[in-house]
């Protein structure tokens, strides 16, 4: 099959009408016309990554997010930078075709990536909080809360902000550059990445000036790439339910980022 009957499979089983004016869920390397030997699915088409689906026998990548680092794609300015060069190099190479699929994965019904979120932390079967991406837990620390979502989610760079012996048991839960709005109803608000100041409500400092007279309140940033990279895994389980004629496989690209250790 082609890149192209991919894409059209895709197309054909969202269940939501295409945008065709998108710039986002376009191809980034290779094209239409390419025969596909086998697909990853990804958050990031980093260069790693993408050897190791070369390694794998997989040439289509399909990505959640951009693969030469601005949102739309744009290259013109990176013609001689190293870097683009090696990479862009490599897919012509090894005929690698990696197509973005972001607006239209959010888009469906139920929305892949907060399903794959919803399910890596644990809390498919967890009752419902005030609206539906807030959920109820039995009563606990925030200090064992985060620690019990950086397991599930294997994270090694989690914040946290917040007096840790807070007692919490209702939380709202965003992705990507989504941060829900800290409220009364909410004792742990939980997204992607979230500035720490200077937005529309800054939770940060909401929940630092919380903690001082004893309030229930807490903020958990897990990063973007965690936060969204479980529902490529659910995208690569769903592609199956319709593509069968070339293995399909999750490629995991990982949390870029890293504490040191003291010392």
């Amino acid at each position: 099959m082609t890149a192209l009957d991919v894409v059209d499979r895709i197309k054909k089983n969202l269940g939501v009408p295409w945008n065709d004016q998108t710039t986002r869920d376009t191809f980034k390397a290779g094209g239409p016309d390419s025969e596909v030997k086998g697909i990853a699915t990804t958050f990031m088409a980093t260069l790693d990554m993408l050897q190791r689906a070369h390694a794998a026998g997989l040439n289509m990548v399909v990505t959640h997010e951009p693969t030469f680092w601005n949102d739309q794609d744009k290259v013109q300015d990176l013609a001689n930078d190293a870097t683009y060069k090696f990479k862009a190099d490599f897919c012509a190479k090894n005929k690698m075709v990696v197509w973005r699929f972001h607006d239209h994965i959010h888009a469906r019904r139920p929305d892949l990536i907060w399903m794959g979120l919803a399910r890596a932390l644990g809390w498919t079967d967890r009752p419902a909080g005030p609206n539906q991406r807030s959920f109820t837990l039995p009563p606990t620390t925030l200090s064992a809360l985060a620690a019990d979502v950086k397991q599930h989610m294997g994270a090694r760079a989690l914040r946290v902000v917040g007096d840790p012996n807070a007692k919490v048991s209702t939380v709202a839960v965003g992705m990507g550059y989504s941060m829900p709005r800290v409220s009364a109803e909410i004792d742990v608000v939980m997204g992607g990445e979230n500035p720490e100041a200077g937005g529309v409500f800054d939770d940060t400092e909401y929940v630092l000036d919380a903690a001082v007279f004893g309030k229930n309140k807490g903020q958990i940033i897990l990063g973007h790439a965690i936060s969204e990279e479980p529902g490529m895994e659910d995208c690569a389980r769903w592609l199956r339910t319709f593509i069968t004629e070339v293995p399909i496989q999750f490629i995991r690209a990982g949390e870029p980022f890293w504490s040191p250790k003291a010392g």
